[in-house]
């Protein structure tokens, strides 16, 4: 025959004898109420308690896999961000020009954390900072190109290429000692070097060799022969590149380098050997300036012999294929792009960013270049 369940106070009995007398009796009653409330909440948590361990189990094995997964995928992952910046080309100007593109800067000698802000977020391609009418100060030289890295550009682009590329010009003319400056602005950083007054091929040369390593013996590019000493670390760290010193050579050169070599014609002479000067290996651009080229010939500058100069410096590097410079407007820049300049500035001295008037020149610039988009940014 079935018997009926025993009750919990007859569990608790058999568990626990009860004592005899009434006082005692009604304690452990008590008691024996207390401890069957806790068994039978016990039982009750049981099945919650084994829920939030599994449940905390499977949380800790799902972490412990995600991060095992994430500790595989990262060298990976870091394999070909690796792989894709050594493809990439650190002068995005180089870059523009290659694609077929103008490039359109402007000059600044404000070298506060500020402006290079401001210049490093702009729509322009490159800025000459202008070092020739201005302090020649290496450490201020430093920082300001340390501000230009635009580190939220970096992450979102997933490279360390500069969006505005900074190219010095030095203070010494072409035909003065210059291998200390240009071995030190390079080791500051720049990526590229402006020296005014180039008036021979003797002087163009020194130049290249100024801004070049040695190179490899048996390189097929080893001439000019570079004279550059060797101190990367800062450049090497403001690239964001393991293999600076491969880069660090003048373009087109060498069709990997990413240092850009702009010499300026302004003088009778420069322009009587432009020929000379811009076949040395290693000009990457020819930058006219119009206002000493004025002033060297004693004309203004509107004067048809200054601008028969302007042409025939400009017709030399159409020949070439080197890009040519000039300093625009909005008034003229579409006129100097369709004259064949490629090179050109669309503001001065840019003290605080960009002006009303550079903004404007360089919207213009842009249309007119077919680079009103962003695509090419």
């Amino acid at each position: 025959m079935l018997l009926d369940p025993p009750c919990p106070r007859a569990l608790v009995r058999d568990l626990h004898p009860l004592p005899s007398g009434p006082a005692t009796l009604r304690s452990a009653v008590g008691k024996g109420t207390a401890l069957t409330f806790a068994l039978t909440l016990g039982l009750a948590l049981l099945p919650a308690q084994s829920a939030a361990q599994s449940t905390a189990q499977s949380a800790a094995q799902s972490t412990a896999q995600s991060a095992a997964q994430s500790t595989a995928q990262a060298p990976a992952q870091a394999a070909a961000q690796a792989a894709a910046t050594s493809e990439m080309r650190m002068n995005r100007t180089i870059e523009t020009l290659e694609a077929g593109h103008p490039v359109f800067g402007l000059f600044t000698e404000n070298l506060s954390l500020a402006n290079a802000r401001a210049l490093a977020t702009s729509q322009l391609d490159f800025i000459f900072i202008d070092m020739e009418h201005s302090p020649f100060d290496m450490a201020t030289l430093r920082t300001f190109l340390l501000g230009m890295q635009d580190v939220r550009t970096v992450a979102a682009q997933g490279h360390p290429q500069m969006r505005v590329t900074p190219i010095v010009r030095i203070p010494m003319n072409g035909r003065e000692p210059m291998q200390w400056a240009i071995k030190q602005v390079l080791d500051m950083g720049a990526f590229g070097i402006m020296v005014p007054f180039v008036d021979t091929r003797e002087e163009a040369l020194a130049v290249i060799q100024s801004m070049r390593y040695p190179q490899p013996r048996g390189s097929t590019i080893a001439a000019p022969l570079g004279q550059r000493g060797s101190s990367p670390g800062i450049a090497s760290w403001l690239w964001g590149v393991p293999d600076y010193g491969q880069r660090a050579d003048t373009w087109p050169l060498n069709p990997r380098g990413d240092l850009l070599a702009v010499l300026q014609i302004e003088s009778p002479l420069g322009v009587e050997n432009i020929e000379e000067i811009i076949t040395v290996p290693g000009v990457g651009a020819i930058f006219i300036g119009p206002a000493d080229l004025a002033l060297q010939y004693g004309l203004p500058g509107s004067h048809p012999e200054v601008v028969a100069a302007i042409d025939r410096v400009l017709g030399a590097c159409l020949r070439h294929d080197v890009p040519c410079g000039l300093t625009t407007n909005a008034g003229n820049v579409e006129d100097r792009l369709a004259q064949g300049f490629r090179f050109v500035t669309v503001g001065y001295w840019g003290d605080s960013g960009i002006s009303a008037g550079t903004s404007n020149a360089l919207d213009v610039a842009r249309r007119a270049s077919g680079r009103d988009g962003r695509e090419d940014r």
